[in-house]
């Protein structure tokens, strides 16, 4: 779906707050993955774009399993390698009740065209050291993370075990911890404490909860805690979400949230903050980084050929 000298499409946004959903009545012929729509304006003009807006055929799409757990409702989508739409080929993890998608995985590429990717472009403007990520689902942006960069040493939090369960047995996460097992460390618990001796070089931020990101972060004093985590130069990477967000709870909305979330960062980060935006509109689905704004060229260069258009998307934030 990307051409290496292009960027990828975004289309599968902030995969969290990404729905599938049925037609209420009758067999369903599609099935509609609402919120993976096309970049914004600005990026369309760089890439070959592809929507996703005419859902996907249901005779491609394979229930793997579904349960719940103590903290999820968890499904497992395949996706035929011969449907005609950029999910082709994947297998997807959908949590709460909404199904919201958390994680993705295609069988022969790391590369997801999806916000994974911009998680992917942290490495090279942190100092070096181990990387935390908070809310490691089924592992999508640690085998990113792990295949593009030989030396990353990656620890990954997450408070469900049925999800790490689930992803060791459908998302070849098993396989991944036997190979790398001096490079991928997993815990189980409340990411909000993770912590090392030494401290994170960087942080990448990926917590919902019931189709929401958790209130934990829409307080400053939260940001303030994982802050004190990161190495003298360290940064952190959120996925805020958006508009996009289908929450259980109603009154969580998702512009509202993101807003909340970026002002209690503000608080924190002051000026040293920014966005990208990977929907069509700015308030649609976006991610924060912190610090200093990084030497463009340098960052570019740094990076794989479908990474490289990332660096020019973000831009200072400012509350609206």
């Amino acid at each position: 779906m990307w051409k290496v000298l292009s960027c990828p499409q975004i289309q599968t946004q902030t995969l969290l707050c990404n729905s599938i959903g049925v037609k209420a009545q009758g067999t369903p012929t599609r099935i509609k993955i609402r919120s993976l729509k096309t970049p914004s304006t600005s990026l369309a003009a760089k890439c070959q774009q592809k929507t996703q807006d005419d859902g996907i055929p249901a005779e491609d799409v394979k229930m793997l399993v579904k349960f719940k757990s103590r903290h999820n409702y968890i499904r497992v989508l395949e996706v035929s390698r011969k449907a005609d739409h950029p999910l082709r080929g994947s297998r997807l993890l959908l949590l709460d009740a909404p199904g919201n998608i958390q994680s993705i995985s295609f069988l022969f590429k790391s590369i997801t065209n999806t916000y994974f990717d911009v998680f992917a472009t942290l490495p090279p403007i942190v100092p070096p050291g181990p990387l935390a990520i908070l809310g490691f689902g089924a592992g999508s942006a640690a085998r990113l993370l792990l295949d593009l960069y030989p030396d990353a040493v990656l620890h990954g939090w997450e408070l469900d075990p049925s999800v790490i369960q689930v992803a060791r047995e459908y998302f070849n996460l098993r396989r991944l911890e036997r190979e790398h097992q001096k490079r991928l460390f997993i815990y189980i618990g409340n990411a909000l404490n993770a912590t090392l001796p030494n401290g994170f070089s960087g942080i990448m931020v990926d917590l919902f909860s019931k189709g929401s990101l958790i209130p934990e972060l829409q307080e400053p004093a939260t940001w303030e805690k994982l802050s004190k985590q990161l190495k003298r130069g360290g940064r952190i990477m959120v996925n805020v979400g958006g508009s996009c967000v289908e929450a259980e709870n109603r009154v969580r909305d998702g512009k509202v949230v993101m807003e909340d979330t970026l002002k209690a960062m503000r608080e924190v980060f002051g000026e040293k903050l920014f966005v990208l935006n990977v929907g069509n509109g700015k308030d649609d689905s976006s991610l924060a980084l912190t610090g200093d704004l990084p030497q463009a060229d340098d960052w570019r260069k740094a990076l794989k050929g479908p990474l490289k258009c990332y660096v020019d998307m973000w831009t200072p934030y400012s509350a609206s």
